[in-house]
């Protein structure tokens, strides 16, 4: 099979827009990142809506802009973004493969819509809404940003009366669901390759990190040498799955471990951590009176809510509030949860482990000190890995060793390079005073903890003395 015929390289130097004629019905807007986004009308029907321009309120990294203060770009500009990558990679794949695949208009408005709207569903502060702030006041609730975001594509649709097709609507849930926990599976699907672009749930390489990586480096002031267009000009369908070339999997590799090193020095810093603990606990005491958590119930209240819910919160004079509103004032004073010590979980441990919480801290302190509560003490349990957990995300990937070859194959790690990682997963245990004057106190119970569960002290050094005599 040749990868590439001359009537589908006709057509490569203008690979977005079969016709001029796109561009005139078509809205530009500028993106920081990728230059000139052209937006379709039926898109558009989408973006001018209430659900969607709320996106410009939920910032992207959620409270990182409090340590990286440029980092308050919105989910609106990243949902562009993944839209446009999408296109993009739809768009090379039908230059290339596009009569052997099969690619027709509908598969491009799908994938172009998935990307889209794969994020209209999340909650505000990033990730913080649904993994710290809803398990604490809806225990036991089953529930996904990427799931929410299927109601609301429903809700728009019979909201605004879209005149879209009932199957594209279908097939853009499914491929927003594609690498979460309510997938579907993967017999059920036709052209799954498809599935592969906007949230890859067979590797993990998906053009919404394409995005993200590329714009939260670029917001933090963070170099980044991952470069996703090599991987979009040379990657090909082979058995119905996006497969690359042999020599790309360095690059490849690079993606992962720049995901992970954001994860590390932003997504995960420990001041972040320290404002998101802070933050959790704000809208946990102000839930019952202002009931956050019900707007997760029904579309038509969820796009209510957004990242401005701190400053109702803060400006409110209601007494119910006072809590809440106290330990935002600390916030914005830089009164923070103080950080006492971390380490990292020793790795014949990691498989095993099991979260660490603030009575475990409590429980470990030594006779003699001041008593400590619960509520005295913030656990953050941070896992930081390429993807897959313990696993490799490269082992689920399959190359291909040149476009006349028909054959894929997977690389196992240790035919590549031994300066590769051996082990693809940290868990790091941080802990925090809530009150500045027993970071000396909770300081030592922790270290009291790590030698009665590993017997050694994990943690690298001892918590700096001028930090437990605040």
């Amino acid at each position: 099979m040749g990868a590439f015929s001359n009537e589908d390289l006709s057509f490569s130097s203008n690979y977005n827009f079969p016709s001029s004629q796109d561009l005139r019905f078509s809205k530009q807007i500028h993106d920081n990142v990728h230059g000139n986004i052209y937006i379709d009308p039926l898109f558009l029907k989408f973006i001018d809506t209430e659900q969607f321009q709320r996106l410009r309120d939920l910032k992207q990294l959620g409270v990182a802009h409090m340590v990286y203060p440029g980092a308050v770009h919105s989910r609106f500009e990243h949902s562009l973004g993944v839209y446009w990558i999408a296109s993009e990679a739809i768009n090379k794949l039908k230059t290339h493969q596009g009569m052997e695949l099969g690619i027709d208009h509908f598969d491009i408005q799908t994938v172009k819509l998935a990307g889209l709207l794969h994020d209209i569903g999340h909650g505000p502060f990033s990730h913080l809404f649904e993994r710290e702030f809803l398990p604490k006041v809806r225990n036991g609730l089953d529930w996904s940003h990427e799931q929410m975001s299927v109601d609301m594509i429903d809700h728009i649709v019979d909201e605004r009366h879209i005149d879209i097709d009932s199957e594209t609507i279908k097939k853009v849930k499914e491929m927003i669901l594609a690498s979460s926990k309510f997938a579907l599976t993967k017999s059920s699907r036709e052209k799954q390759f498809l599935y592969d672009i906007v949230a890859n749930g067979r590797n993990g390489i998906d053009v919404d990190k394409f995005d993200y990586i590329v714009r939260d480096s670029r917001a933090c002031g963070l170099g980044c040498n991952f470069q996703f267009q090599r991987l979009m000009e040379t990657m090909r369908v082979l058995g119905d799955e996006i497969c690359y070339r042999a020599k790309d999997y360095l690059t490849i590799h690079k993606l992962f471990a720049t995901r992970a090193d954001l994860h590390r020095t932003v997504y995960t810093h420990a001041k972040v951590k320290a404002i998101e603990l802070m933050v959790v606990d704000a809208l946990v005491k102000a839930n019952d009176y202002l009931q956050i958590a019900s707007h997760i119930e029904h579309p038509s209240q969820y796009w209510k809510l957004d990242d401005t819910i701190l400053k109702t919160i803060e400006t409110a004079p209601d007494p119910e509030l006072k809590e809440s509103r106290d330990l935002i004032l600390r916030v914005r004073r830089r009164d923070l949860y103080q950080f006492c010590n971390e380490y990292a979980v020793p790795r014949d441990k990691i498989e095993h482990f099991k979260d660490v919480t603030a009575h475990d801290i409590v429980c470990s302190q030594k006779s003699g000190c001041e008593r400590l509560k619960e509520e005295d003490v913030a656990v953050s349990n941070v896992r930081i890995d390429l993807t897959r957990g313990s696993h490799n995300p490269l082992e689920s990937i399959h190359f291909f060793k040149d476009y006349e070859s028909d054959e894929k194959f997977s690389i196992p790690d240790d035919r590549i390079s031994h300066l590769l990682p051996t082990s693809y997963q940290d868990m790091i245990v941080r802990v925090y005073s809530k009150k500045p004057h027993l970071v000396g106190t909770i300081s030592d119970a922790f270290e009291n903890f790590q030698l009665k569960t590993y017997g050694i002290k994990a943690q690298v050094h001892a918590t700096p003395e001028k930090k437990r005599r605040i």
